[in-house]
């Protein structure tokens, strides 16, 4: 008799996303004649600049080259692309960094997911709510049971409070998804200093830190005292550089950072991750890694600027546009993410419907998020211009 894993029994039958394009594919099929406005996954709508399809074309005509093609390559990436990373991410931060503590991957979904594999199932894990749901199931999926929700809403300022009880792992994405929001870094280092006097470890997702853009926000946790004995960060040129589809990112484990046996016995995290990711992981295309490079030349940063720079003018039309209706909002300034309060105190779903319904337009219901989300609702900066426009116009028919 095969047996399954039954801790996938345990998690909830759909995915979010999945929920929201069934309801949006049924409308769609009832309404042909309806625009449909989708401000609600978080994908990238601007192209790949310029610069980065160069690359591309130059690496591709390179693998049809005897002396240039590239069978496999290195598990954990090219140096090429981890000296870059280093000298332009981290390094004008202050941050130093080996080559063999930055592994190159095709996904922070996957990282964040996949790195519970080198971690205790008996752990006690604490995660934000709202959360991104990847957080909460894959823990499930790995049989960890034991866990610690930490509201964040508006009665918090969206700064979540230490935890009552000691837990091991603790999940911080920042800038937010959803919420948008932030920590400054005296609020993070609240959190390393935790982690430091418990032994316990920070997973910080630090996917949008590129659309930064205000003084004292930290766009690396390593930019804290003492954080690389604490914590792994993961990043992506997903959002920052349009590879949503093409998939590059990167995980950096310092070796300072330790992990403990039952017996309390300091393993050094580091190595077990480049044994798992050696094992299962054959590397990030070489095509995909010269265009990530690219991303770091004179020309490739200018344009992701420039794409980054129309997101976020997005970003301040829909705060704008809600505004004017008198819908409160927030996020938006720091990350392409708009976290809204339903009018009239709705649940998630009911206001989820009347937008899709009346104003045809898509967003993300809070509560898909976690408990502390109902009530709340996403939209994000990612869409065209003239569709963010568009949509701040319906919302001034929004009538409930």
């Amino acid at each position: 008799m095969i047996k399954v894993n039954e801790n996938f029994l345990k998690i909830k039958n759909n995915y979010l996303f999945s929920d929201i394009a069934k309801r949006v594919n049924a409308f769609s099929s009832e309404n042909q004649d309806k625009k449909i406005i989708r401000l609600g996954i978080g994908d990238v709508t601007r192209p790949l600049s310029p610069t980065i399809i160069t690359s591309l074309h130059e690496a591709v005509d390179e693998m049809s080259k005897i002396d240039t093609f590239k069978g496999y390559g290195p598990e954990l990436g090219y140096d090429f692309l981890i000296e870059k990373i280093i000298d332009n991410e981290f390094r004008p931060r202050g941050i130093e960094l080996d080559k063999d503590e930055v592994f190159i991957s095709d996904g922070s979904k996957s990282d964040t997911g996949n790195i519970g594999d080198i971690l205790g199932v008996d752990n006690r894990v604490a995660i934000t709510d709202p959360v991104y749901p990847v957080y909460l199931d894959t823990n499930i999926m790995a049989g960890r049971e034991n866990i610690t929700y930490l509201p964040c809403n508006k009665e918090n300022n969206f700064v979540p409070a230490l935890p009552k009880e000691k837990v091991d792992m603790i999940y911080l994405c920042l800038p937010n998804n959803p919420t948008g929001t932030v920590l400054t870094k005296e609020q993070l280092k609240v959190w390393v200093d935790y982690a430091k006097e418990n032994k316990s470890l920070i997973l910080f997702d630090a996917a949008y830190e590129a659309f930064i853009t205000e003084e004292n926000i930290p766009h690396s946790i390593y930019e804290i005292d003492g954080a690389k004995e604490v914590a792994i960060e993961f990043r992506s040129f997903s959002k920052k550089a349009g590879f949503t589809g093409t998939r590059c990112a990167y995980t950096v484990i310092p070796k300072e950072l330790k992990g403990y046996t039952t017996n309390g016995e300091a393993v050094s995290i580091n190595k077990l991750w480049n044994r798992r990711h050696s094992t299962k992981f054959n590397g990030v295309p070489y095509i995909v890694q010269k265009a990530a490079e690219s991303v770091y030349t004179d020309s490739g940063k200018k344009e992701v600027a420039d794409i980054i720079s129309y997101y976020m003018e997005n970003a301040k039309l829909i705060k704008a546009g809600l505004g004017e209706v008198g819908i409160e909002t927030f996020g938006g300034i720091n990350a392409p993410y708009i976290w809204l309060k339903t009018p009239n105190n709705l649940p998630s779903w009911d206001f989820f419907d009347i937008l899709l319904n009346k104003l045809n337009i898509v967003g993300t219901p809070g509560v898909g998020f976690g408990q502390n989300g109902e009530g709340y609702f996403r939209l994000t900066a990612f869409g065209s211009r003239d569709n963010t426009i568009e949509a701040m116009e319906r919302f001034k028919k929004l009538s409930l």
